[in-house]
């Protein structure tokens, strides 16, 4: 079940906010922990048991440092705390990389004329990438003394399988809703809020990101055959870039709007990435939860910046290969990752990322570089292989004329207008979120901004849905 599917937006969630208002206070969530239960079943079925089963290991693991903790028995504490990154990571291991591992060694055995290794497909449960990085920052903050660990697992099970936001972030701590977990207290006010939110990432998924789709797949898939011209693989590169962040950031949206209407502060996910001056900017803006679940569990952990240059720049090509990874098991994505990296390294290198004291006409040329860059680098995120990738960027960098059948036959009126609508993100003021600022800001023009939101922009897009039919989010593959 997705966001934007009639069933969703027609049944369910009308239904679990009808429930989680008309409960008591104290039932209130029992009855979200049911509806994310329903949510999370519909979708992946026997994985719900799974992923409760491993969540009330890291409860009792938990509870179990705590107590160690309070003992004075920091060795126990510790193997517990190994032992929680060990089940954490070896399910993540084994649904997610043990099928791109026994590849890698079956082309290595066939290279050395040895046998074919037959491995079964491994079904990957949905949001294993988010959940997974959830328990761990839990059990971590447990043992770092920066929560106290919660006694009722209903709390965990709660914080971990939370349906707004468990399929595809933001990837949320504990500690940044434990106050919510006890008492859900949904209001009027965050109603209000949370509804224009939905409603805002509902229009960027459905009315922007689901129409520029085609345009990217067609100049994707005429990569392999080897009839992508030029122009069509910078289209389709712009394309994808701009489906990607309004899929995504219509998610994250939709996720802290439906949030809102259930009585919880989920963080934010985006501040205009494509407004970004340098790489590290970037990587401020985009999937922030990521970004600082990375720095806070593992960059700072290895030493950060406080071991000289060649550590630091240790950590980092460290940090971002296994941010590569961690969006998928292909070399694609580690590539992708060590591109990020490397553009990291430079930075710093080159003293690229201050910004103090430039002049405007300097920071317009700097966020033009950082899109190109951060562009060209979505293209090894989005190709199936290597081989696509390289065909694909042939095609940018080597000229040819014309433009490809395929695009050509996509490139609707329809399609290039949202397509230049969608491009102006790109050179509006890098200060001005709409989505926030929409929901929440005090005023007459804010709330009759919000009324044509609702009253306008949702019905519209509701018209798109039931239309144009199921389209799931980019994001669910991780």
């Amino acid at each position: 079940m997705v966001f934007s599917a009639p069933t969703f937006l027609f049944v369910f969630l009308p239904a679990v906010l009808v429930a989680t208002w008309l409960a008591p206070s104290r039932l209130r969530r029992y009855v979200i922990l049911a509806a994310s239960a329903a949510f999370y079943f519909w979708g992946v079925q026997e994985f719900l048991f799974a992923v409760w089963a491993s969540t009330l290991i890291d409860w009792g693991i938990g509870l179990g440092i705590a107590r160690a903790r309070r003992d004075g028995r920091t060795g126990l504490a510790r193997a517990l705390l190994i032992g929680s990154l060990l089940q954490n990571l070896g399910l993540l291991a084994y649904y997610k990389y043990a099928g791109f591992a026994a590849d890698q060694l079956d082309r290595l055995s066939t290279v050395l004329d040895g046998p074919s290794l037959q491995v079964a497909a491994i079904a990957l449960p949905i949001g294993i990438s988010f959940f997974t990085f959830e328990k761990i920052s839990y059990v971590v903050d447990v043992w770092r003394g920066d929560v106290e660990a919660r006694r009722d697992p209903i709390d965990v099970l709660l914080f971990v399988s939370l349906f707004p936001r468990s399929i595809a972030g933001p990837i949320v701590r504990l500690r940044e809703i434990q106050d919510d977990l006890r008492r859900p207290t949904p209001t009027l006010d965050g109603v209000s809020e949370g509804a224009v939110r939905f409603a805002y990432g509902l229009a960027k998924k459905v009315l922007i990101a689901d129409q520029i789709a085609a345009v990217a797949d067609a100049s994707f898939a005429a990569a392999p055959a080897g009839t992508l011209t030029t122009s069509a693989a910078w289209i389709g590169a712009l394309a994808f870039s701009l489906q990607l962040y309004f899929d995504f950031s219509g998610y994250s949206d939709m996720a802290i709007g439906i949030g809102k209407m259930l009585g919880f502060t989920l963080p934010e996910n985006f501040r205009r990435p494509y407004s970004s001056v340098s790489i590290t900017d970037f990587w401020r803006r985009w999937h922030m939860t990521l970004s600082r679940w990375f720095r806070d569990y593992l960059y700072v952990p290895l030493g950060g910046n406080r071991h000289g240059s060649a550590a630091t720049y240790r950590n980092l090509i460290i940090v971002f290969t296994l941010t590569g990874l961690w969006h998928g098991a292909a070399w694609t994505f580690v590539l992708w990752g060590l591109y990020h990296g490397a553009w990291m390294l430079v930075e710093r290198r080159m003293g690229w990322r201050d910004v103090d004291g430039q002049r405007p006409h300097h920071l317009v040329w700097r966020r033009a570089v950082t899109f190109l860059i951060v562009l060209i680098g979505w293209v090894l995120f989005r190709a199936d292989s290597l081989d696509v990738a390289s065909s694909y960027y042939h095609a940018m960098f080597v000229p040819t004329g014309g433009l490809t059948p395929a695009v050509h036959a996509v490139l609707s009126n329809q399609a290039i207008t949202v397509l230049a609508l969608a491009s102006l993100i790109l050179v509006l003021p890098a200060a001005r979120a709409g989505g926030p600022w929409l929901s929440s800001a005090a005023g007459r023009v804010p709330a009759v901004l919000r009324v044509a939101a609702l009253g306008a922009v949702f019905p519209l897009t509701l018209a798109f849905t039931l239309s144009n039919g199921f389209s799931p989010f980019l994001y669910f593959q991780f």
